[in-house]
């Protein structure tokens, strides 16, 4: 079964209030908890086609907001008031926010994970391996905690918790300082941001709320200083001390009935460490899933694209990244549809496991009238449904996707930017409506929003086809360039600037699907043919002089009949308006 997750992100989904005001607190602008997230609410979302369900910003983390037994954080220290959820305080821990009584907390998050996986949702959570805060205290008996006994004068020893600044850092320091003051955590000694920023000053783009944590290995010396490591065979007592805490880590939360983990920033990870707890989690839980955020930058840990490494060592899947940022430059950058085929001719694997999203927490959302070329509402259709259905691996839909946020809501730390902030004490101003104070129905969202959810309702379940779900991959755009029908408009002398077309073909299934979508938030395709190849007819196996197509959008859509002689020379003729799909079954008759 193909992924398919809802990213529900706990501080805002259940958040019944509907009015606030930015830099507002817990009281002033609300905010959702784990008891929030009811039976009704899951068997909705599970209803939608959903598999799996990414409970994010669970951790305990650093935040300005105190409660009984649990001071709050100096503002030095902390993004926000609510704080970055991946500014992890302790990883034995659930955010007090989330629990209606505090001191029930853990409890409520266990019904939670048991809700879900009675209506059939595997839960997943967030496992930040790379940084916590910079107040990072776990309260949690039996296992060794990060910086016991590190010597503070020392940038680098294997068995150390973190990363020492020294008189040769730059920044003239100690003590620390921080973009927003001091921090009296760190006053004669400093230590090296989450983002590997060796500095006595770190500013504002650093992740400067946190400290990187060690694995043994010196970051500085590069890629030689990994094959020190130990290997994937070695046993616990044989390994650096973050290695154990880490699967102690990991241990904990499968217990409580976790089945996966969404793995923050995994390029930033020694591939040995992810071989060996991957594995071991997979004794204690063999179909535990494990999604890696990754990117191909100057943080990873090993040579070329981490996604080969990071699947070698036992991830699902991995953060297709370079789809997502496509998919936005064609509104932003002037990208042509066509760049599709290039880009999945050279990354065939994450055609494969590619984590395929168009939101989530960390990019703008579709909908915001300052992203995306404020095009998003008419396009998202379109861009979606080619992003989803042009791969194998898992899905990923972030709450409030699915109704047309706009991340109009109350910000703070980061301003208004396109994205719903996850610092702040926020809501979902077009998924309230639909969350209703707990009836968690359609009937009070507006016409548009309750369209778009009906599509992601229709859509989503479509990807357990055959052909969505396992099939290969044929991108028709290349057979349609000089296709003057394809969507050209008359200044171009090549087709496929707006148009997107591609065949899914499961052989064991004998299952063929067409996928088109028009891209433009403006052009009416009237007169739309896509041509399919002789080529591709021999690919997929039909090989009759009729071609049936069924209409899998559509539950009333009739079977239309096309002669295969026709479809290759004149094309299939399919009229699509700004930001609409064809999603068509083809078989042979």
């Amino acid at each position: 079964m193909r992924p398919v997750i809802y990213q529900l992100f706990v501080r805002h989904f259940s958040n019944m209030e509907m009015h606030g005001v930015d830099w507002g607190s817990r009281e002033e602008n609300g905010c959702g908890t784990f008891n929030g997230v009811t039976d009704k609410a899951l068997r909705e979302i599970a209803r939608m086609g959903f598999t799996h369900i990414w409970l994010t910003g669970v951790l305990r983390h650093a935040t300005q907001t105190a409660h009984p037994g649990l001071p709050a954080q100096p503002e030095s220290i902390v993004k926000g008031l609510a704080g970055s959820p991946y500014a992890v305080l302790d990883y034995f821990d659930v955010d007090p926010d989330l629990g209606s009584v505090t001191e029930l907390r853990m409890e409520e998050f266990k019904a939670l994970v048991r809700r879900c996986r009675t209506v059939g949702l595997v839960p997943l959570m967030d496992f930040v391996p790379n940084h916590v805060s910079r107040a990072y205290l776990a309260d949690w008996d039996g296992h060794d905690d990060f910086g016991e006994g590190d010597d503070h004068h020392t940038f680098f020893s294997p068995e150390q918790g973190y990363f020492y600044l020294t008189s040769n850092s730059p920044g003239d320091g100690p003590p620390l300082r921080l973009p927003d003051g001091l921090f009296e955590g760190e006053m004669t000694f400093g230590r090296v941001t989450g983002n590997n920023a060796v500095t006595w000053e770190p500013d504002r783009c650093d992740w400067y709320e946190t400290v990187k944590l060690n694995y043994g290995y010196n970051f500085l010396a590069g890629l030689p200083a990994l094959r020190l490591l130990p290997d994937w065979t070695s046993p616990k007592q044989k390994v650096p001390k973050t290695w154990r805490i880490m699967d102690d880590i990991l241990s904990f939360w499968q217990g409580l009935g976790i089945g996966g983990f969404r793995c923050d920033m995994a390029q930033m990870i020694p591939m040995a460490f992810w071989k060996w707890a991957i594995a071991r989690s997979r004794v204690r839980l063999p179909d535990v899933f494990f999604m890696a955020e990754a990117y191909n930058d100057h943080l990873k840990t090993t040579p070329g694209d981490p996604c080969t490494a990071l699947l070698e060592s036992g991830f699902n899947a991995v953060y297709d990244a370079d789809c997502y940022h496509l998919a936005e430059h064609v509104y932003t950058r002037g990208n042509w549809a066509n760049d599709f085929d290039r880009l999945f001719r050279s990354e065939p694997q994450y055609l494969t496991h590619g984590v395929r999203y168009v939101e989530n927490h960390d990019e703008k959302r579709v909908c915001s009238p300052i992203a995306w070329g404020g095009t998003g509402r008419t396009i998202l259709p379109a861009i979606m449904t080619l992003v989803y259905a042009s791969g194998k691996g898992p899905v990923l839909v972030y709450n409030g996707q699915e109704v047309g946020e706009r991340a109009e809501a109350p910000g703070g730390f980061d301003g208004h930017n396109g994205r719903t902030s996850i610092f702040d004490y926020t809501c979902l101003p077009q998924l309230q409506p639909w969350v209703a104070g707990g009836r968690f129905d359609a009937s009070l969202l507006d016409e548009d929003s309750a369209e778009l959810r009906d599509f992601h309702a229709r859509l989503l379940p479509l990807l357990q086809h055959p052909a969505l779900d396992r099939g290969d991959f044929y991108g028709l755009n290349w057979a349609n360039m000089k296709n003057t029908t394809f969507g050209r408009e008359p200044a171009e002398d090549t087709s496929g600037h707006w148009v997107y077309a591609m065949l899914r073909y499961h052989a064991h299934a004998h299952s063929t699907v067409l996928v088109v979508g028009n891209l433009s938030p403006t052009i009416n395709f009237y007169n739309l043919r896509i041509s399919i190849p002789q080529h591709a007819f021999n690919w997929c196996g039909i090989q009759t002089a009729k071609v049936r197509a069924r209409n899998l959008m559509k539950k009333d859509g009739k079977d239309r009949f096309f002669d295969r002689s026709e479809l290759m020379e004149r094309g299939l003729p399919y009229p699509l308006k700004p930001g609409e799909v064809g999603v068509l079954e083809l078989s042979g008759a």
